[in-house]
């Protein structure tokens, strides 16, 4: 059924004059007489009782009316949502995002700006590791990731990967530790006979691999004390004593008592990245556009 024929109907119905009706519609009144015929003729029945005096609903008719404003207010309002998901304004967006994420200003910032940007976008947020969220990007769970790995990662077919920044690794330890009171800069081969507390999978996995990477780099095998699946936990068991961790220099600003943050002698950088489907939702898009420029701003700031 064509929606023009019941807007034409209910202006008729409104009017209950074929003459004013077709005024109000923009068009003469003989086009509009065949398009109420057409529709008459859809539906089998007559809407409309005409006589030269005067026009009025049939019985059908006076039944129809309620439906058919209905349906034009139900279509009207999915042209509306139509047109509002295409402007990213409503629907939803998946966001994953490792736990160092929402440490880095950049971050924070564009969150906050999409927040308020698209109050009416449903943002389902999930903590996860590299894998994790390749996973849910690829399943379409997720929009967007936000992972850390020392390389590009390695994404399946129609995925892509944008470095958004590099940080250093720094060590994070107990402030009694050795490596906390000498003066000279901490090293990757000064951990060799350390008992290390480390994240263990699926958070840790790309952070995790380039740490060992380091050591095998440095001759040795790291010794792990124990696996942490949580921040708290991991700089937890660091203040209680039970050994040295890795962090992403944006966790510094977490303040826990007894431990100490130190920058390598050697910068280690790890990268952070996001990953998506080539092919991104609206929310999706205007996300990715929000942490961009958010990004970019904080490095022409920089550069000033």
């Amino acid at each position: 059924m064509d929606l023009r024929h019941l807007r034409y109907f209910l202006r008729v119905a409104d009017e209950m004059h074929f003459g004013r009706a077709a005024q109000r519609l923009g068009i003469s009144q003989p086009p509009l007489s065949k398009q109420i015929r057409a529709l008459e003729d859809e539906l089998g029945v007559r809407l409309f009782d005409r006589t030269s005096r005067r026009v009025r609903l049939t019985e059908a008719g006076r039944l129809f009316e309620p439906e058919a404003r209905r349906a034009l207010e139900q279509a009207d309002r999915a042209a509306r949502i139509a047109r509002l998901a295409h402007r990213a304004e409503i629907g939803r967006l998946g966001l994953g995002f490792t736990t160092s994420g929402p440490f880095i200003p950049f971050v924070a910032r564009a969150l906050h700006r999409f927040r308020q940007s698209y109050p009416d976008v449903e943002l389902v947020l999930r903590e996860q590791g590299r894998d994790e969220q390749i996973e849910g990007v690829l399943s379409r769970q997720l929009d967007i990731g936000i992972v850390r790995d020392y390389r590009t990662p390695i994404l399946p077919e129609g995925m892509v990967a944008q470095c958004l920044q590099q940080e250093e690794m720094i060590l994070a330890v107990r402030d009694d530790h050795w490596l906390a009171r000498r003066p000279q800069p901490p090293r990757i081969a000064d951990l060799r006979d350390e008992p290390l507390v480390l994240y263990g999978p699926p958070n840790g996995t790309g952070f995790t691999e380039h740490f060992f990477a380091l050591c095998e780099e440095a001759g040795f095998v790291p010794k792990i004390a124990h696996e942490a699946r949580s921040l708290a936990t991991l700089l937890g068991l660091v203040s209680a004593g039970f050994g040295p961790t890795i962090i992403a220099q944006s966790m510094a600003r977490l303040h826990v008592d007894n431990v100490v943050n130190r920058s390598f002698a050697a910068p280690s950088p790890s990268s952070l990245w996001l990953v998506h489907n080539e092919e991104l939702s609206p929310t999706g898009a205007a996300f990715r556009r929000t942490i961009l420029e958010e990004r970019d701003g904080e490095a022409g700031a920089d550069a000033a």
